[in-house]
């Protein structure tokens, strides 16, 4: 058992949203903290694989091939260890609210989608706080691929999972890897108690569901 599993006990809040690429977890994200602020609140914004500390490693191995699934993973767990000590606890403890646009389960989903064992990458994250809030925004694969090919003209090399050799067709390798994603948050669902949001729906529908949760979940 991870301590995602427990409570914490800091004054502020961590809410977090997860899913695949192409759900508009991120343009949700976005509007709950401008109508947070809006109310006056302290709010602080962290995303995925953003720390300078492992970047400069990340984006060597990935131009020279090198990076195995393990690597990978813990390459992640490097980035996410500074994020979560230089930019989600110490908001925390100032009792500011917490807005993490992808978390720990993230790399629940993603390792294990690249063959890496699920208790192995639990237990890499055992030092994880565990989200007041963790949405889930599932959205079909074929959905999600239609979404990305507007106004793009390739997919990400690792976000299509082309190191996995699925496919060497880029949208078929990523609908391959993406749905191994999907089946890997399906079953964090009960085990985590993700709260799941129908990406399907319009982008106006999906934030009032978000906001009447986190409206009850801040006592607003």
């Amino acid at each position: 058992m991870t301590i995602l599993n427990a409570k914490h006990d800091f004054p502020g809040k961590l809410i977090i949203v997860e899913g695949i690429d192409g759900s508009g977890k991120s343009t949700q994200l976005l509007l709950v903290q401008r109508w947070l602020q809006s109310q006056g609140l302290k709010v602080f914004f962290t995303e995925w694989n953003s720390s300078p500390l492992v970047k400069k490693a990340s984006k060597a191995g990935k131009k020279k091939g090198i990076l195995t699934p393990t690597t990978f993973s813990l390459l992640h767990a490097t980035d996410f260890a500074d994020r979560l000590a230089y930019k989600i606890i110490p908001p925390l403890k100032a009792g500011m609210i917490v807005l993490a646009d992808r978390y720990a389960f993230t790399a629940f989903a993603r390792d294990a989608a690249r063959g890496v064992h699920r208790e192995w990458v639990r237990r890499v994250y055992n030092f994880a706080v565990r989200p007041d809030l963790a949405f889930y925004f599932r959205v079909p694969i074929d959905v999600s691929v239609k979404r990305l090919l507007v106004g793009r003209t390739q997919l990400k090399y690792y976000e299509a999972g082309m190191d996995l050799h699925l496919s060497t067709d880029p949208v078929e390798s990523f609908r391959l890897f993406q749905s191994r994603v999907l089946r890997e948050y399906d079953h964090m669902v009960k085990e985590y108690g993700l709260i799941v949001i129908d990406a399907r729906d319009p982008i106006s529908a999906m934030q009032r569901h978000v906001r009447a949760i986190v409206q009850a979940e801040l006592g607003l």
